[in-house]
């Protein structure tokens, strides 16, 4: 006898599962703990597209005034003659007519800043003509890192992807480089103002790097640029000439990311399923080595059953006219196929024709094109036999 009931065993079972889950909840309290994490967020506005942006917003914290814009336009961009121009840009965009004019308003007291175009594999257009106006021209040799120490700060280097350059009969101010290895920075004066040349302006972007590639993607975004002490102590130094005298103007080149990069960074959740399911049907698809499978197992009738039902069908309820026209069909549809100028003829032209070539006695070539009595079976399968004999000999 069965000493507890049906609700009895519902009520221990509802404890046990109870107690279970309860244990289980203790245990995961007891033995994860709870942290915080920081992650940081990609960029979004201006700071997603201007590599300017943190140098824009440390000037306008320093009470700088500072505008900012993607493309040098002279007309609509008014510089003050103590203002200063910095250029992210490749100067070789620049025109002639545009390089002769920032000359002259440096002359008047502005400060400019270029840097030297990016080293491209296979390269031949060397030829900057703002920077040979003040004598600077393009070294060929390959870039090299410049180490910077400044105090209380880890060593860093620098300009290590940047194109070094040279002098032509000028003196700068101030130059980091030297005659071998060439130069990777010089201040010149021109008129009343100067003119700044760096190999690469990386330490002044958002994340250190002006390359927008996938390398530029995959960069640790917590480190380079701004961020690093040794960098701001370096962007302060070139912007000093006319720092706090004018207006600071920033000429970048937007740096949208593209729609490859868009689909692989934020795009995966989509096209990862869809490549393993590709590569899944591919797999299922492909041809495979091994033991051959059995044949399908044949089908209870052949076609060529089937026709001869279906022949026996017609001859048995009288529908022999119908085999005697399909035969006599084919053996001239044979003849047009093989003798054009035989089936074109007619009458006993024909008959005489087919049995020259043949060599057949005219008279059975001529009972066997005409229809047999529709009651004389004897005739009717010496007619179908003579028929199907002169097409397999045509």
């Amino acid at each position: 006898m069965n000493r507890f009931g049906p609700a009895a065993r519902i009520v221990l079972i509802v404890l046990l599962a109870a107690a279970v889950i309860g244990g289980g909840v203790a245990w995961f309290l007891h033995a994860y703990e709870k942290v915080e994490r920081e992650i940081a967020l990609p960029p979004r506005g201006e700071a997603g597209y201007n590599p300017l942006y943190a140098l824009k917003k440390a000037l306008q914290a320093d009470g700088v005034k500072v505008e900012s814009r993607q493309r040098l336009n002279l007309a609509a961009q008014q510089l003050g003659a103590h203002d200063t121009l910095l250029i992210l840009n490749d100067p070789r965009t620049m025109t002639p007519v545009e390089s002769r004019r920032l000359l002259e308003w440096v002359a008047g007291g502005g400060h400019l800043l270029v840097r030297t175009p990016p080293t491209v594999i296979h390269d031949e257009e060397t030829s900057v003509p703002i920077l040979e106006d003040i004598g600077i021209f393009l070294s060929d040799q390959s870039p090299e890192c410049e180490p910077l120490q400044v105090e209380g700060q880890d060593s860093h280097i620098e300009f290590c992807s940047g194109r070094r350059f040279y002098f032509d009969e000028v003196e700068p101010e101030l130059s980091w480089g030297d005659l071998q290895a060439d130069y990777v920075y010089a201040r010149l004066a021109h008129g009343k103002g100067h003119v700044d040349v760096l190999a690469d302006f990386d330490f002044l972007t958002n994340k250190g790097s002006t390359d927008s590639g996938f390398l530029g993607m995959v960069k640790d975004d917590q480190s380079g640029g701004l961020r690093d002490g040794p960098h701001r102590a370096l962007a302060r130094q070139v912007l000093a000439p006319n720092y706090g005298q004018g207006t600071m103007h920033l000429v970048y080149a937007a740096q949208m990311p593209s729609l490859l990069r868009t689909v692989l960074t934020q795009g995966w959740p989509v096209w990862v399923p869809l490549l393993l399911a590709l590569l899944a049907w591919l797999w299922l698809r492909m041809q495979r080595f091994g033991p051959l499978r059995p044949s399908p197992p044949a089908e209870r009738r052949s076609l060529l059953e089937h026709v001869r039902a279906s022949g026996e069908h017609l001859f048995r309820y009288n529908k022999r006219a119908l085999l005697y026209a399909a035969v006599r069909n084919s053996f001239l549809s044979r003849l047009r196929r093989r003798d054009p100028m035989a089936a074109a003829l007619s009458g006993e032209a024909q008959i005489e024709a087919i049995a020259e070539r043949l060599n057949i006695s005219a008279d059975k070539i001529r009972t066997a094109l005409q229809p047999p009595s529709s009651h004389d079976k004897p005739a009717f399968r010496d007619r179908i036999s003579t028929l199907i004999q002169l097409r397999n000999r045509i």
